[in-house]
């Protein structure tokens, strides 16, 4: 990369910045433009992206975050802003797979779901030399699969060569989170010889896939990320939290080995996986910070009051389990029938998605005896946004923030070789 190289990104459907923050991460991007429609997810990018907030209608400015629909702005008449990569996530509820079968999830039939032809619009009229579109895995089912192949079609035909396309689970790539993401990456066809997309799709094949990777076999883990330590720091820690449930244990290690199934290739190996833990840790700048030590100024750090029916049903969950624990007992949660519902986190297992919305159990619970809901500061460490990003909102809105975002270390990967392919073009 050339030595003091900025590259710039516009956003669009920015959401509270989890993607473009991960491209900020870099130290080789700056954000020249964002918009997004909910007041709560602009405030939080303003404070923690230090940008003016504007209404659509005074498109384009310098550097700023639009407040409004993308509908709203007329991206031809602008020449102020020249960017080299274009981010961005249209809204994906209509496409994901927990509104349920095919017919509750109507996908590109729908207005929300259309919204994918405003980022082709922004790309037909910026021209950016790469674009990252994101998305849920669901599309790849919505439509009878005709929507997402609908979708490449139009990119192509707007004048992209797709050079990468695929679901990536972050947990592969250090994300202490089972979450997967639909990543589409385009080249603008004139750049497109054939050596540099090769080479640009191999860089992206490397960086986004699990193979050879040692975090899609020794996934990080939520008790390091809360307690800010690798494993084998962890035993005595491991050990007072499952014995409160009376749960027989063997070391923090073994059990990781067995409740992951992981067979190492030999001792070597499981050292390496671990100091690869301590090198996330300290990357997110995690490592020797207790999450519970934290008192943060937007509330993330406070804890939730749970109703004494609540507790007694989580006294009854063990870690890694859910509302099934008590089916057939007083605590039982009638007409729920999704393993989210009371779900505690396991130590020593990646979490499960974290989701945005939902009640009744839907918020997700500490795998400690005497903890109920995660705190959002929690949630946020799980999606691996770091304790110096600030939100703005309810605790539901900041929920609906952390729970909607792109994790920033997964999309830090993908900038990484967006940065990797910038320069292999401008030489």
């Amino acid at each position: 990369m050339p030595k003091d190289h900025t590259f710039k990104c516009g956003s669009l459907f920015s959401g509270a910045g989890g993607l473009d923050l991960g491209f900020v991460m870099c130290n080789c991007f700056s954000i020249e433009f964002a918009v997004e429609v909910l007041e709560p997810c602009i405030k939080t990018y303003a404070k923690n992206f230090n940008l003016a907030i504007q209404h659509t209608s005074s498109f384009p400015n310098t550097k700023a975050i639009y407040k409004g629909s993308v509908e709203e702005i007329n991206f031809e008449k602008t020449t102020t802003y020249e960017i080299d990569v274009l981010l961005g996530g249209p809204p994906c509820q209509d496409f994901s797979i927990i509104r349920g079968p095919e017919e509750h999830r109507q996908g590109i039939n729908t207005k929300r779901g259309s919204l994918y032809l405003e980022f082709l619009r922004c790309l037909s009229a910026l021209r950016p030399k790469l674009f990252v579109f994101e998305n849920v895995p669901g599309i790849l089912s919505a439509n009878k699969g005709q929507a997402y192949h609908h979708i490449l079609k139009c990119f192509s035909e707007c004048g992209w060569e797709i050079i990468y396309a695929d679901i990536v689970d972050a947990s592969t790539l250090g994300v202490p989170q089972k979450r997967k993401r639909l990543i589409i990456i385009g080249l603008r066809k004139d750049l497109s010889q054939p050596q540099t997309t090769l080479k640009a799709q191999k860089c992206l094949s490397n960086a986004l896939s699990a193979k050879n990777n040692l975090f899609a076999k020794y996934p990080l883990t939520p008790i390091e990320t809360f307690e800010g330590k690798p494993l084998p720091l962890l035993e005595e820690k491991y050990k007072e939290i499952m014995s409160e449930y009376k749960i027989k244990t063997s070391s923090i290690i073994e059990d990781y080995l067995i409740i992951n199934r992981i067979t190492p290739h030999d001792p070597r190996e499981i050292e390496t996986a671990f100091e690869k833990h301590e090198l996330i840790l300290k990357e997110l700048n995690f490592l020797n910070k207790k999450v519970s030590e934290l008192n943060l100024p937007d509330g993330t750090t406070q804890r939730f009051h749970e109703s004494q029916r609540t507790i007694e049903r989580l006294k009854r969950i063990p870690p890694g389990e859910n509302y099934k624990s008590v089916l057939g007992t007083p605590w039982e949660v009638k007409g729920k029938n999704l393993s989210l519902i009371y779900r505690r986190l396991h130590p020593l297992k990646p979490s499960y998605t974290i989701v945005a919305h939902g009640g009744g159990g839907t918020w997700g619970y500490h795998y400690e005896l005497n903890l109920g809901r995660l705190t959002n500061r929690e949630r946020a460490r799980l999606q691996t946004f770091p304790d110096s990003f600030l939100f703005c909102g309810s605790p539901q809105e900041i929920r609906a923030q952390i729970g909607e975002a792109v994790p920033p270390l997964l999309a830090k990967r993908i900038a990484l070789s967006c940065a990797e392919i910038l320069t292999e073009i401008i030489r």
